[in-house]
């Protein structure tokens, strides 16, 4: 049986990022991934990477986890396109307003810019907006290369991975099952998205974890009509044209199913609400057939906030799940936690996952 500073159980973009810097820290670790790598979450969501949909405290994180896609460059199909977000009503440009003045102060590159300008940069968009914002930094990468992305860093770096491994056990010690094998280490991070609860009631910490059900879709190529990322007020819509021509289109709209059921299932009335939506900011896709739509499953505590730190009442567990925009905001928080296990003061503040420990 081998014995490892650090046992990882997720292989997405926050579990490996973290067992990256805990390796680089001195610690031999290994990863356990469920499935292959970034085939949950990281792997399946449409790619965005925009500050504007972020939140105010999340933003620094944001930012810092953009410069790592940034860096990655083509290796995972990064684009920084820059982004438009959209309001079609009063009630939406006043949201747009405030939410982007404070995602500004933050430090987000975002201004406002009249609907005669965003028609001027992108002719495709509706006719009926009444006021946007513009994110310089806003673009997107290919998520569906993230795996092998990861796959190579880990490599580099001499960590071991075990595809394949869903977690069954964690016995006294981290004697930690998986695979009809037995691996042991002296600490253990959970970074299982989706599957974190379940992970953390092996070692009987209850967490008031819900999940979400996105949907994305793709359609059919086309002429290239967009040149930059478009989003609307509400947050209920991320669209990009591919350099094919073919758009992907998301925004949180919700399927069915659960991670203890499998792969998520498409909802018809919320894809169509999707969709309508995705038609009534660029009116050209009523001429693109959607040739794929699919799930990815999101993980939220209550307050909708990370759960980045020890893990309440098991010494030497730690944890990483429910980061809301998780594909930007990953590899900055990974790092981060890793740092902790390291003995390191983080260089940004993390979200205690005892926060809920009287209410779990």
């Amino acid at each position: 049986m081998s014995s490892y500073d650090l046992i990882v159980i997720g292989g997405g973009i926050m579990g490996a990022t973290a067992a990256l810097r805990a390796a680089q820290g001195g610690m031999r670790a290994i990863v356990l991934e469920r499935e292959s790598l970034a085939a949950g979450a990281s792997g399946v969501n449409a790619g965005t990477l925009s500050l504007s949909i972020k939140r105010v405290r999340l933003m620094p994180y944001a930012m810092r986890g953009h410069a790592w896609w940034r860096a990655a460059g083509d290796a995972v199909g990064f684009k920084q396109t820059g982004g438009y977000t959209l309001a079609f009503n009063a009630r939406e440009a006043q949201l747009l307003e405030e939410r982007m003045a404070m995602k500004a102060e933050a430090g987000a590159p975002i201004e406002m810019v009249s609907p005669a300008a965003v028609r001027a940069r992108e002719p495709a968009l509706s006719d009926r907006i009444v006021a946007a914002s513009f994110c310089a930094a806003d673009g997107h990468a290919d998520s569906t290369r993230t795996g092998a992305y990861l796959r190579a860093l880990l490599r580099e770096a001499g960590i071991e991975v075990a595809e394949h491994a869903a977690v069954d056990a964690i016995e006294p010690g981290f004697r930690v099952r998986a695979r009809d094998k037995t691996f042991a280490g002296k600490r253990i991070l959970i970074a299982a998205g989706a599957w974190t609860r379940g992970v953390a009631a092996l070692l009987g910490v209850a967490l008031p974890i819900d999940v979400n059900v996105n949907t994305v879709s793709v359609t059919e190529a086309g002429p290239v009509r967009l040149s930059s990322g478009i989003g609307h007020a509400t947050g209920l819509l991320t669209l990009k044209q591919k350099g094919n021509g073919s758009y992907l289109i998301g925004g949180g709209w919700q399927g069915r199913g659960s991670p203890e059921q499998g792969r998520g299932e498409v909802a018809t009335d919320t894809l169509l609400q999707n969709l309508q939506l995705a038609r009534y900011a660029v009116p050209a896709i009523a001429h693109a057939r959607v040739i794929r739509s699919w799930t990815g499953f999101e993980a939220h505590v209550p307050d909708y906030y990370p759960l980045a730190g020890a893990l309440p009442g098991v010494a030497d567990a730690y944890l990483l799940a429910c980061v809301r925009g998780g594909y930007t905001i990953g590899p900055c928080i990974g790092p981060l936690v890793a740092e902790l296990m390291l003995g390191i003061e983080p260089a940004l503040p993390l979200f205690d996952p005892a926060r809920f420990a009287a209410a779990a």
